[in-house]
């Protein structure tokens, strides 16, 4: 019988699922709308549904094991989603429980970034590291610590929300009700804040002036910023220093091998890597200086996010074996 995960990443917009095997091949997918439906219960009935369909595409040689879910707020040991900020849903949502009740197999749930560290220690480029750190840039900031070959959840299973440490108590307001987190100058949005204000500061002549903010995103600041827009170009500069510089900070708590950066943000390539790499050398203690890299994540692609939360299983049941060996 050959063994087949469930990934499942909930977003605030959209939710992805897919059936893998352990060799990382993504045999179906599909997902859902998330803002489609008002109750939670709702939506997990959609999910629950449109999950056994999918089932059904799988040979009679193929059985389902385990279910692993990457959501924003998840808790990894209580198996909830508490207080999502980018959900509609508001409280905790008992979502492990109700899966493992429906399905009978192991849910595993944790927040989105430690899925994407986890997907990256099984599937990706640190296949072959113990200590490294992976940054997600996505509509927001997250991260995903692993030390020693673990994933760090800490005692109440939020460990690592490098997005929400400050960059100046006084700056821009945050979802998480503080001000000036990390968040809102690194990801989707705080780029796009970045721009704005840029363009107010600014006199020069910059193609993102006639854009408003709900329109526009990285790809368009990025290809901008590659035709040599200077407002585009700066915003990367601008981006990249902060993070660099608070990867400098981060470093020295867990001394990374590497730091993985993933998202829709990463995408822009040396826009982004090339000024966070220089900030961040220039501000790390010199101990650090030259010995942690900044990469690439392995898993750049439409199916990333369904095998970061489908290994979640597979490291589930590694952990299983270890303590009983």
């Amino acid at each position: 019988m050959k063994e087949i995960t469930v990934g499942i990443d909930i977003g605030g917009t959209n939710t992805k699922f897919g059936l893998v095997n352990r060799e990382g091949n993504v045999l179906h997918q599909g997902n859902i709308k998330t803002t489609a439906y008002a109750e939670f219960l709702e939506f997990f009935n959609a999910m629950a549904n449109a999950l056994r369909e999918t089932i059904k595409l799988l040979p009679a040689d193929h059985k389902i094991v385990g279910i692993g879910v990457g959501a924003a707020n998840g808790n990894y040991y209580t198996g909830n989603i508490e207080h999502a900020t980018n959900l509609r849903w508001k409280g905790i949502l008992p979502l492990a429980k109700m899966f493992t009740d429906e399905f009978h197999v192991p849910c595993i749930l944790t927040n989105d970034a430690n899925a994407a560290a986890v997907g990256e220690m099984i599937y990706g480029n640190a296949q072959k590291m113990k200590d490294f750190i992976v940054i997600t840039l996505g509509t927001g900031l997250g991260s995903g610590f692993v030390c020693g070959g673990v994933l760090l959840n800490g005692h109440h299973g939020i460990a690592g929300e490098v997005g929400h440490t400050s960059v100046n108590p006084n700056g821009r307001y945050c979802n998480c009700g503080k001000r000036g987190c990390l968040e809102t100058y690194v990801s989707a949005t705080g780029i796009k804040r970045t721009v704005y204000k840029l363009l107010a500061d600014h006199l020069e002549p910059s193609e993102l002036r006639g854009v408003s903010f709900d329109d526009l995103n990285t790809k368009m600041i990025t290809e901008a910023a590659h035709r040599g827009d200077l407002v585009a170009k700066e915003a990367f500069e601008y981006t990249g220093r902060i993070l660099g510089m608070k990867l400098a900070e981060t470093a020295v708590h867990t001394d990374p091998e590497a730091i993985f950066l993933f998202g829709g943000l990463s995408l822009a390539g040396d826009l982004i890597f090339k000024p966070t790499i220089r900030h961040m050398e220039a501000n790390l203690m010199p101990l650090f200086r030259g010995k942690i890299k900044i990469l690439p994540s392995a898993l750049q692609n439409q199916a990333a996010p369904i095998l970061g939360a489908s290994s979640l299983v597979w490291n589930h049941f590694e952990k299983q074996k270890l303590e009983m060996a």
